[in-house]
């Protein structure tokens, strides 16, 4: 098995990085189109129509504003996505976690990859609010 493990700091206020992670429509803005809710329990899909991707999820810890799991899960990838954040100052500290990937292949970097952009974009959507 192989874990991702990814850091980013914003300065923004963790409560902002927080609605950021689990408001529907500001989710779509960076992550996907989706009918996120963050409710333990609450089975939600995010989907990118242009590239057919579903992914399916089922929130499994939400700890306002510190800590928020869910499952992602979509083609060959069946994984937990964990966000933790912490605010220290003016910046808030953001770690991302994904474990259960098979190996370090293409999923797993496609992943690091894919979550370093989606992240580029979130630090523009945090800029506008």
């Amino acid at each position: 098995m192989a874990d991702l493990s990814l850091d980013f700091q914003f300065k923004s206020t963790i409560n902002k990085v927080w609605n950021a992670l689990t408001t529907s429509e500001i989710l779509a803005q960076w992550v996907m189109d989706n009918n996120f809710k963050p409710i333990v329990g609450y089975k939600c899909q995010f989907r990118n129509d242009e590239i057919d991707l579903i992914v399916d999820s089922e929130v499994l810890i939400v700890d306002k504003p510190y800590k928020l799991s869910y499952t992602w899960i979509g083609g060959s990838i069946n994984t937990i996505v964990t966000w933790t954040l912490k605010q220290e100052g003016d910046t808030t500290y953001l770690h991302l976690e994904q474990t259960g990937f098979e190996e370090e292949g293409q999923a797993f970097n496609g992943a690091k990859y894919g979550w370093a952009y989606k992240v580029d974009e979130l630090k523009k959507v945090l800029a506008e609010m």
